[in-house]
């Protein structure tokens, strides 16, 4: 695992892909990978107007757990892209056995150059994501492209107010989610400025309360069961990673680390 620097953004993309599909993120994480699960996404969902006739992009789709439950309840219709060649197999296969390979297809792909005509969906989502790209201002640019005047966008992330401690600029802690999460005026400014308009914001800091102290209590579970030989974690750094644990539940305690989402509209041209 890399626990130093933050390196190249090539590095930061295959790093936050490699977490992402790794044993130790599902056994962390479980299905959803995002504060507030899957009834999070089902309120996206519903800010987003989602219906059966959308055509709806899911960036970093992950093993596509929220585009298959969004499909479900809204019946429309899902591309999800992910970095990661072993969550978009995963994705697919977990479309097929939910029965809805036929409206829910996955590909692999990069946020900030999104292999999609213009105009090509009604609405794209992107859940606590946004804040590891390295090129932030091109992956909402892209997210403009591909919708079509009078789409809508979605945005969960974590939100920061302030500076983070040193122990939360590494690697690990960029691909938790952590490391350039942004204040919430500065994703609305990325929005703003692809073209988005009439943002709407959300808290939902109770989320990532909840999630810490679930993933803290994982975390030291699974390192007791490792050390006892009963759980298969070689590569872990176990120290690094109770580190930027603790220092992200300090963050989240002190007010310092919040979640939010985000939702925007593309303007209808007037010609």
């Amino acid at each position: 695992m890399v626990t130093a620097g933050t390196g190249a953004p090539a590095d930061l993309k295959s790093c936050c892909a490699n977490l992402y599909q790794s044993d130790w993120a599902r056994l962390l994480l479980g299905d959803s990978f995002h504060p507030g699960g899957l009834a999070l996404t089902e309120r996206l969902g519903q800010l987003l107007r989602l219906s059966p006739d959308d055509r709806v992009l899911d960036v970093a789709a992950g093993r596509g757990t929220s585009a298959i439950h969004l499909a479900k309840t809204f019946g429309c219709r899902i591309v999800g892209v992910d970095f990661g060649a072993e969550n978009v197999a995963a994705a697919s296969d977990a479309a097929a056995t939910a029965g809805v390979a036929d409206r829910v297809t996955f590909r692999q792909g990069d946020a900030e150059w999104l292999s999609f005509d213009d105009k090509a969906f009604d609405a794209a989502i992107c859940e606590c994501a946004f804040c590891t790209f390295p090129e932030k201002k091109a992956a909402a640019a892209e997210l403009a492209r591909v919708l079509r005047p009078g789409g809508r966008v979605g945005l969960s992330d974590l939100v920061r107010q302030g500076e983070l401690p040193r122990e939360l600029e590494g690697l690990l802690a960029w691909a938790a989610c952590i490391a350039d999460a942004r204040p919430v005026d500065d994703y609305v400014a990325f929005l703003v400025g692809a073209g988005f308009i009439w943002p709407r914001i959300d808290r939902h800091d109770s989320s990532l309360v909840a999630m810490v102290v679930d993933i803290r209590r994982k975390l030291l579970g699974a390192q007791i069961l490792a050390g006892v030989g009963k759980l298969n974690m070689a590569g872990v750094d176990w120290a690094n990673a109770l580190v930027v644990a603790r220092a992200a539940a300090d963050a989240v305690s002190r007010g310092k680390l919040g979640y939010a989402t985000i939702v925007a509209e593309k303007p209808i041209a007037i010609t």
